[in-house]
């Protein structure tokens, strides 16, 4: 059963009064004949058509809890959006309510204790904007749309990585509205365990308002974007160099057919390149040493490193671009020739508009939390791997679908586990596979006593424990 199918399973058909929920919601309530309808059921993801049946856009804590209330008490479906990018769309649901924390972007940055309380609807590069104001930073994801929210829960492996961990190690408390309405404040001394579970296990637990991050000091990073022609070798050696680097250096590549970027010459499009983000955080000599062995690899296509304020670590995003993306994601231990030889060989056979191979290279910082302090227990791996289709007309959905299954094959398991917030619909067994050992049995019996009949469902669902 799909996690799609689950969540038909429970749908009934009461009827809600829009009215009523409008004079008890601080923030707006968007009916499906309301002008903006559209416009707000609309994520990230392409080729998601879902109507709900009420979108309220909360403008606090309480309106929160009252859609939560609400969805227990109807039977619909929930569905949260943040910043909207889940891979398969489960911040919209058919026919359910739709709570959209977009409105709630509240940010206070004590400079002082180097923490800030922030809203769940604000975005990573809102946050990042803001806080670099103070030569601070907490480390999110590569992308400036994505919501602080969703990141968060899963993990959140961003250019901070080696130097300070994912981001759920630089969070300190939540706010979190529980399946009964009720509204906590969970840390490391009340609610432990809820708190363990939102680090790494998803929204299964509830709805968070509000995230207290630990905040460091970032000014200038020596980083950008850096382009090399797609060899093995290259391949290889520059996975051994982000791993070799020192732990202020966070490096994340992507193997892809050139696009018609203005800065590419003509003659590179549609050519397989190496395109690499990378961060150094610290002295900025120090970052311009560390990123030599990186230039020494072959001759640049494209060198935009240098030193920048760090918010521009973030590239610029096409707006109203919604495309549809199929993934296979896994943990590795290394990148041999043979492994980026089966890359390229898959890439070039791909018709997708974009298809890609993405590497996230791990260790450091975040090899230094115990396996079993958080829900993310993916601590030993050392390299994420993402392959990826990427197209816009949901007739292709089939060719795409089966040219992942065959990339993923022949890539083969890696370590066997998974990044929660990478997957796709991949079914049951490869949530399970997100947390391995003993995280998964944990999870369970904490999402029984906090959510017993699963109305936090739309996600990578953890069922709860019996």
């Amino acid at each position: 059963m799909t996690h799609q199918d689950n969540s038909k399973s429970r749908q009934t058909n009461p009827t809600i009064s829009i009215q009523k929920l409008r004079n008890q919601v601080k923030g707006s309530v968007i009916a499906p004949d309301d002008p903006g309808y559209d416009e707000a059921r609309t994520v990230v993801s392409g080729g998601i058509d879902r109507r709900p049946a009420v979108i309220i856009r909360a403008a606090d804590a309480n309106d929160v809890s009252y859609a939560v209330s609400l969805a227990r008490e109807t039977g619909l479906d929930l569905a949260v959006k943040g910043g909207g990018h889940s891979p398969v769309g489960h911040g919209v649901c058919e026919g359910g309510i739709m709570l959209d924390m977009s409105g709630m972007k509240a940010l206070d940055i004590d400079t002082q204790a180097r923490t800030a309380w922030a809203e769940a609807g604000l975005t990573a590069g809102e946050y990042t904007t803001a806080a670099a104001a103070h030569g601070l930073a907490t480390g999110f994801g590569d992308t400036a749309s994505v919501g602080i929210g969703g990141l968060t829960l899963g993990g959140g492996v961003g250019f901070l990585a080696r130097k300070y961990g994912l981001t759920i190690d630089d969070l300190l408390a939540a706010d979190i509205v529980t399946a009964d309405g009720e509204l906590l404040r969970v840390d490391a001394e009340r609610h432990p365990d809820l708190f363990w579970a939102i680090r790494g296990g998803g929204g299964n637990f509830g709805v968070v308002t509000r995230f207290q991050y630990r905040l460091h000091e970032v000014g200038m990073v020596v980083g950008g974007m850096m382009i090399l022609p797609a060899t093995p070798d290259v391949i290889t050696s520059f996975i051994d160099a982000a791993q070799d680097a020192p732990e202020e250096l966070t490096a994340i590549v992507n193997i892809m057919k050139a696009p018609p970027m203005p800065f590419l010459p003509a003659e590179i499009h549609g050519k397989l390149v190496l395109l690499a983000s990378l961060c150094h955080v610290g002295d900025i000599e120090a970052g311009q040493r560390a990123i030599a062995p990186f230039r020494a690899l072959a001759t640049p296509i494209v060198d935009m490193l240098g030193p920048i304020p760090y918010p521009r670590i973030y590239q610029p995003e096409q707006e109203g671009f919604h495309p549809i993306t199929l993934t296979y994601s896994m943990f590795v231990d290394s990148v041999d020739r043979r492994m980026a030889e089966t890359i390229l060989e898959h890439l070039q056979a791909s018709t997708a508009m974009m298809a890609a191979m993405q590497f996230r290279v791990l260790g450091g910082a975040v090899a230094r939390v115990p396996v079993e302090a958080t829900a993310y227990a993916h601590r030993q791996s050392r390299i994420m791997a993402n392959a990826a289709a990427i197209y816009m007309r949901p007739d292709e959905t089939a060719t795409h679908k089966a040219w992942i299954a065959r990339f993923g094959e022949a890539l083969g398991r890696g370590d066997g586990s998974v990044y929660v917030n990478f997957l796709g619909d991949d079914g049951e067994e490869r949530v399970r596979s997100a947390y391995p050992g003993a995280t998964w049995d944990r999870l369970r019996e904490i999402k029984a006593r906090y959510d017993p009949t699963n109305l936090f469902r739309l996600n990578q669902n953890i069922q709860p424990g019996k």
